[in-house]
């Protein structure tokens, strides 16, 4: 029995030693305590801590919620439930928790990190960012540090990489601080140097748990998937439960193709979060892929239904491609663009997705104004400027010449293994590798971040304003550094082949501008020119709202600029490097397909198999916006729909020159 004078504090003090070690001595001990003192507000605490930590959950909360009640402006208490209502499943109780705790105590650091893990799992990467530069603004005590946080919470970037690169001059070691300097170039878009810094930090400091998962995650974004998941499956470990760890899990299986299990996470990230718009959505993105149509409608729509405003996933369904929206659906679409404070992005949204709902039913004058304003809107946030491709044609065409070609013969490593389908998006591409994936020998992948990635380290740019060193840096390489950039390219996708197929396919299209570095670096890779009228090939581009990158396509003179230099780019190549490159005319595959695909597998050295003309009943997962137009038998519809538009396409008529005049030849 404890006496109930002078020695509270002391088994506090105990209590508090075991919480770690010992969870069920450390409840013995509360209990006790709380017998001499009922009520105790750091016993209950404690009792409602290692209740917690000894997994009996419902007891804990039953504590920690009267103790909460009790103590309503206890910032520890609120988050303590918080940690508790999280590992019971309850995740959006865990949020308002935890917001309540920092409401009250704003230099609660733990609590914003938890905070910042939850809006994570939620989809809600504005609001997670905010936590998260939090949390690195409470998590150290020394002046500077402290400036440099206040100076990331309100996004004065320069300012913080100025504090932390004198701070890190006197202490180097200073972990905190590397971290927070990487938090920098991540928000500058230095990912290279994010990379680098976070590994520095785990080099000096292995359980520093944060900037492990920081570290996963600038690996995501750099398309770094198998590390990525290594480190995650490291702090997954730990704690399998934390909601942001879990959430960047399921993105990163489904990047590398483990949509099942991908599907998994998710449907256990929503056990725990019912009601978050976003995770449905990607959700339904993950059950599109795989081909369940219906599960991934029923997803999508549960989106609209906790937010109505949510453009974007009116444009998932729109996306399917074989969707039809309802007339009440598309009265919904209508009324939400007439609120004057809809949010800019969801505006967007919805006029892309108004455009094809009024194509569907004819209306095309109403469906080309819809385009055309979700094109403005789209194109005001981008930074594309079309002199910049015009001027990469340029410099491709003075570095890549026959005698360049002839002096560095047989250079890079001789893996026969990749197939890659280039073009411009919308060009019939995803058909193609549809049908070379129903081969015996040939595996389907994705469109492959990495060529890239590999040209944009080559160009060195760490600035979009500093001039690029690529591809002119090619004519420096020697044949092992080039060896090197192939072997690294095969063993990077490694992590997204399935099966052992000697052959997988990358259909990322903007390998277009990379054939030079492609044939250097993997000089028996294949390589197929994915084709299509340019007025069919340009607008429907236009009227795609894509996920990322294409900046070219949202204004019909940029696209048609776009086109005419790749039809240059690929005309360069047949002429300094002649049948290295097969193309495929969309037209051609449609009016002749036996004829097509077997000049197809003939230049891949396959073997005809009548299952490529099959291609519909191939069941794998396709994650571009054709994933579910190729789950059917070729049809001429898509062939001749731009001409209901022909009367509003003259920028882009414009724009193509002499290449619409001279389809499908080149000028």
């Amino acid at each position: 029995m404890i006496a109930p004078l002078g020695t509270i504090d002391a088994a506090l003090a105990n209590a508090r030693s075991l919480i770690d070690s010992a969870p069920q001595l450390a409840a013995d001990q509360a209990t006790e305590i709380l017998r001499v003192a009922p009520g105790n507000p750091a016993a209950t605490l404690l009792l409602g801590v290692a209740l917690h930590r000894t997994q009996h959950m419902a007891e804990s909360l039953q504590v920690l919620q009267a103790l909460s009640q009790q103590q309503p402006q206890w910032a520890i208490a609120h988050y303590e439930l918080g940690l508790a209502l999280a590992s019971a499943g309850r995740g959006e109780d865990a949020v308002a928790a935890l917001r309540r705790a920092v409401a009250i105590k704003p230099d609660l650091g733990a609590a914003w990190l938890a905070l910042g893990d939850h809006l994570t799992a939620m989809g809600e990467s504005v609001g997670a960012d905010a936590a998260y530069a939090e949390h690195i603004r409470h998590s150290s005590q020394d002046p500077r540090l402290l400036a440099a946080g206040s100076a990331l919470c309100e996004n004065r970037v320069p300012e913080a990489e100025r504090v932390l690169r004198e701070h890190l001059k006197v202490q180097p070691t200073d972990v905190a601080a590397i971290r927070m300097l990487a938090e920098v170039a991540a928000r500058l878009g230095r990912y290279g140097d994010a990379e680098n810094l976070l590994a520095r930090c785990l080099e000096l400091a292995p359980g520093f748990r944060a900037a492990r998962h920081n570290y996963a995650v600038v690996l995501h974004r750099q398309s770094k998937s198998g590390e990525a998941l290594t480190e995650l499956r490291t702090l997954l470990r730990d704690e399998p439960r934390n909601p942001g760890y879990r959430f960047l899990h399921a993105a990163l299986l489904a990047r590398i193709g483990d949509y099942e299990d991908s599907l998994q996470v998710y449907a256990d990230v929503l056990a725990d979060y019912p009601n978050q718009a976003k995770v449905w959505m990607s959700y339904g993105h993950a059950l599109k892929t795989v081909g369940r149509e219906r599960e991934s409608i029923d997803a999508y729509r549960k989106t609209i239904e906790l937010a109505p405003t949510f453009g974007e996933v009116y444009w998932s369904l729109a996306n399917l491609k074989t969707f039809r929206f309802t007339p009440t659906e598309v009265d919904a679409m209508r009324a939400q663009l007439a609120n004057a404070r809809l949010d800019h992005e969801d505006r967007f949204h919805l006029h892309f997705t108004l455009g094809k709902a009024c194509e569907d039913d004819g209306r095309y004058r109403e469906s080309f104004d819809h385009y055309a304003e979700g094109n403005r809107l789209r194109r005001v946030s981008l930074g594309y400027d079309a002199a910049e491709t015009t001027e990469h044609l340029r410099r491709s065409k003075a570095l890549f010449t026959p005698e360049f070609f002839a002096v560095r013969a047989g250079w890079g490593a001789t893996a026969p293994d990749p197939i890659f389908i280039v073009g411009l998006p919308r060009s019939g591409s995803t058909l193609i590798e549809q049908i070379l994936s129903s081969h015996s020998l040939v595996e389907g992948t994705m469109e492959l971040p990495d060529v890239q990635g590999i040209a944009r380290e080559l160009g060195g740019r760490r600035l979009r304003s500093e001039p690029s060193k690529y591809p002119e840096v090619l004519a420096e390489m020697t044949a092992a550094q080039l060896q090197v950039l192939g072997e690294r390219y095969l063993q990077q996708t490694r992590i997204q082949r399935k099966t052992p197929s000697p052959f997988f396919i990358d259909k990322m299209p903007n390998n277009l501008a990379h054939i030079g570095l492609i044939h250097l670096m993997l000089p028996n890779a294949k390589i197929i020119d994915a084709r299509r009228h340019p007025l069919g090939c340009c607008f429907s581009a236009f009227k795609q709202h894509f996920a990322r990158g294409q900046g070219f396509s949202y204004s019909l003179a940029d696209v048609g600029h776009y086109y005419r230099d790749y039809v240059e780019l690929m005309a360069h190549f047949d002429r300094v490097l002649p049948g290295r490159v097969h193309r495929v005319f969309y037209e051609d595959m449609i009016d002749d397909t036996e004829g097509e695909v077997r000049r197809l597998l003939a230049y891949c050295g396959l073997d005809f198999e009548e299952g490529c003309l099959h291609f519909h009943r191939n069941e794998r997962a396709v994650r571009t916006a054709s994933s579910q137009q190729v789950r059917q038998p070729i049809y001429r519809d898509a062939v001749e729909q731009w001409r209901n538009y022909d009367s509003w396409l003259d920028p882009l008529k414009r724009a193509l020159g002499p290449v619409l005049e001279r389809y499908p030849q080149a000028p």
